[in-house]
């Protein structure tokens, strides 16, 4: 199994089973090549990145054949916003901006697909309204928020990872998500991680600021229900380890606080598989 954590994970058949999941307001994304099995999972939280990240996805899954049948999964994304707004015919520019999170990503996503020349054949669409559960006082929830593609047929399973089935150096890969805004680098990218051609971990550096720490400093004394507002798109969605993890990323930027120091000389940090099925540092 390899985890994805907003990140284009390109994998070959013999990989078994790529995945993502703690999509709330995100979007899950799979491409996979049906004549090489060849298969690419995102996990996009933003339009802003729609158009790169798919560039990034078919380079490793299509190369120069136009003509390749690309199967597509979409998962994760949810009714983020009232009822009675969504039935609305007449949106206010103001109300524009309550169109929440998960719709103006997934109606990027297709308008982009719209327009490239690949042929996408879009499988699962599992997203939005067809993705939301309410409970008893109308709140809404995403029904699932993750999946997982078994790489030689295709199949996809609706799926949530613990900690010890996400590969290595995940809170340094937690943090490139939050740190890679800062970073002019990223910016209308998707970060890379894995290297199918070498089936090794290679976690490109990220650079984060001073302000990352201050910022630590400044949720140490945060109640969990202070940190949900303040840091998740969707407060009452997130699962039950999403300020634990905001918490573990927090102390690890406090300790080291120069992105120097995680990334020397502004390389990646390799990480290949041992001999006990886990991942080794390289």
């Amino acid at each position: 199994m390899i985890f994805v954590d907003g990140v284009p994970i390109s994998t070959d058949p013999s990989s078994q089973f790529v995945g993502t999941d703690e999509a709330t307001t995100c979007v899950g994304l799979v491409i996979r090549n049906k004549q090489n099995g060849m298969t690419s999972v995102a996990h996009m939280d933003s339009p802003n990145i729609v158009d790169m990240g798919l560039s990034q996805m078919l380079s490793l899954v299509v190369g120069q054949n136009l003509d390749a049948y690309l199967e597509v999964h979409l998962v994760g994304g949810f009714e983020d916003v009232s009822p009675n707004y969504a039935n609305s015919r007449t949106r206010s520019e103001s109300g524009a901006k309550l169109e929440g999170y998960s719709y103006p990503l997934c109606a990027k996503i297709v308008e982009s697909m719209c327009i490239r020349q690949e042929k996408f054949h879009i499988w699962t669409f599992f997203v939005l309204g067809h993705n939301t559960r309410r409970d008893s006082k109308g709140n809404a929830y995403p029904i699932f928020n993750g999946l997982a593609v078994e790489t030689s047929t295709g199949s996809v399973t609706p799926s949530c990872f613990d900690r010890t089935s996400r590969c290595p150096d995940e809170i340094v890969r937690r943090i490139r998500v939050s740190a890679s805004y800062e970073d002019p680098s990223w910016n209308g990218k998707l970060l890379e991680t894995y290297d199918t051609q070498t089936d090794q971990f290679r976690i490109a550096p990220c650079h984060w600021t001073f302000h990352q720490k201050h910022m630590a400093l400044l949720r140490q004394n945060f109640r969990d229900s202070e940190i949900l507002l303040g840091c998740s798109t969707s407060p009452l969605a997130e699962g039950p380890d999403f300020v634990n993890n905001l918490r573990r990323e927090d102390e690890f930027l406090i300790k080291h606080p120069d992105w120097r120091e995680t990334f020397p000389m502004n390389q990646p940090r390799v990480f290949e598989r041992a001999g006990d099925g886990g991942w080794k540092k390289c």
